[in-house]
């Protein structure tokens, strides 16, 4: 008969289904990062081939290094912070706003600085939550 109980068994299971996820992910993040890498590569490209930088190649950039910065933290810390794809919204819709503004109604315009402002108190009160109510410690 074998040794083993179902419970052992599925605690080995449950370790190497753990194992296989922290590889995908460290895959997808890598895959991420060097798409990442390439964008940034490929929009300085552009700016030298044009010879201008503008305020909208800069929130690219700036995009880009936001996304760069939330591979870094879910690297280093496990965890990644619901505030940095907030900041990365806030930065998409503002160069949003600055590419297509002439082509925009008021209305558009209006809506598309209301959405900015919300995740802005989105972030707030995330911010104000984990201040005010911190995490308690983790026990394993």
């Amino acid at each position: 008969m074998d040794s083993e109980t179902p419970t052992k068994r599925i605690k080995v299971f449950e370790r190497a289904g753990g194992v296989v996820l922290t590889w995908m992910q460290d895959i997808g993040l890598l895959i991420i990062a060097i798409a990442t890498v390439v964008a940034i590569g490929e929009e300085i490209g552009l700016m030298l081939s044009i010879g201008k930088v503008r305020l909208a190649d800069l929130l690219l950039l700036f995009i880009y290094l936001e996304i760069l910065t939330m591979v870094a933290v879910y690297l280093q810390s496990g965890k990644l912070p619901v505030r940095i794809p907030l900041y990365i919204a806030i930065v998409a819709l503002a160069r949003y706003l600055i590419l297509d503004m002439k082509d925009m109604g008021y209305l558009e315009m209006i809506g598309i600085a209301v959405a900015a402002l919300v995740i802005a108190l989105a972030i707030l009160v995330i911010r104000y939550g984990h201040v005010r109510f911190p995490y308690g410690r983790e026990e394993g």
